[in-house]
């Protein structure tokens, strides 16, 4: 196997030492980090996520607070609770588990965070300055997969990115995010025509769809980065990414693995959104 494994657990482990030191300082400064994460029902997945972000909150140092809301609850009452932790001086990032259930519309309850409490990077708010490159919260997954890729040592600038999906998580900030360090990007979706061969010409290949196995070794540019998104659960019971890891890494320079890969860093990243959220609440 030629390609060099891209640790998401170390690089993780790194970033959430950075926000601990973070958090240590503002403690010097009577500050202490808050977020507030909301889980309606009682998903299974949602349930692992919530506690691994809690889990992380606990090893930075930053306070976390979690409420439950059942299943059925209304989106009038979700939204007073948002209204409440929006209010509350002490909270200095909210996050709503998602999905939501049927009878909640998620677009009203993601504008109903302030744009400043918004360390998902998910309010219209933060895309916008997003786009336009003005200070913001950074969506965490793309963030993550930033890092990533300036791990392996590869200069970003003057590169040929192509992000496979245009999601508004994942596909579409991944792409801007990587415009931002000056790459030339390509973003193809399931209507792209050509598409094996535009991924063989890429440097940095973001795979974003959510369809495992999606990207065969064929797609892959001898030397390139790869960096897989998906989190597909197969019939084996196992998770697999978007990409067919083995045939890829016969080909790529660096690729990351799933699990193990961009998931720790998403929630990585959102340790370091929050600690910046109590920093800009605090004027410091």
């Amino acid at each position: 196997m030629k390609a060099k494994i891209i640790d998401g657990k170390a690089l993780a482990a790194a970033v959430k030492q950075e926000a601990a030191q973070q958090v240590a300082q503002l403690k010097e400064k009577g500050i202490t980090p808050c977020l507030a994460v909301v889980l309606v029902g009682e998903d299974p997945a949602s349930q692992v996520y919530v506690r691994g972000k809690i889990n992380d909150c606990a090893q930075c140092g930053i306070e976390s607070r979690s409420i439950r809301l059942p299943e059925d609850v209304t989106q009038a009452e979700l939204l007073a609770q948002v209204k409440q932790l929006a209010e509350d001086a002490s909270v200095h990032g909210i996050l709503v588990q998602l999905p939501l259930p049927a009878q909640i519309d998620e677009k009203t309850v993601i504008d109903a965070i302030p744009p400043e409490k918004d360390v998902d990077g998910f309010s219209p708010v933060n895309v916008g300055r997003m786009q336009i490159g003005e200070p913001c919260y950074l969506p965490c997954t793309p963030a993550g997969c930033i890092r990533m890729i300036e791990s392996t040592g590869m200069e970003i600038a003057g590169k040929h990115a192509v992000v496979i999906g245009r999601s508004n998580i994942v596909g579409k900030p991944a792409a801007m995010l990587l415009l931002a360090k000056n790459a030339t990007v390509t973003i193809c979706h399931s209507r792209t025509q050509n598409l094996k061969g535009l991924c063989a010409s890429a440097d940095i290949l973001v795979a974003a769809v959510g369809r495992a196995g999606f990207v065969t070794g064929e797609m892959v540019k001898p030397g390139a980065v790869v960096i897989d998104v998906g989190i597909n659960r197969g019939a084996d019971g196992k998770l697999h990414g978007d990409v067919d890891f083995d045939a890829a890494a016969e080909k790529a320079a660096w690729i990351t693995p799933v699990p193990g890969g961009v998931g720790p860093m998403t929630r990585a990243m959102l340790m370091l959104n929050t600690v910046e959220a109590a920093r800009r609440a605090a004027g410091v």
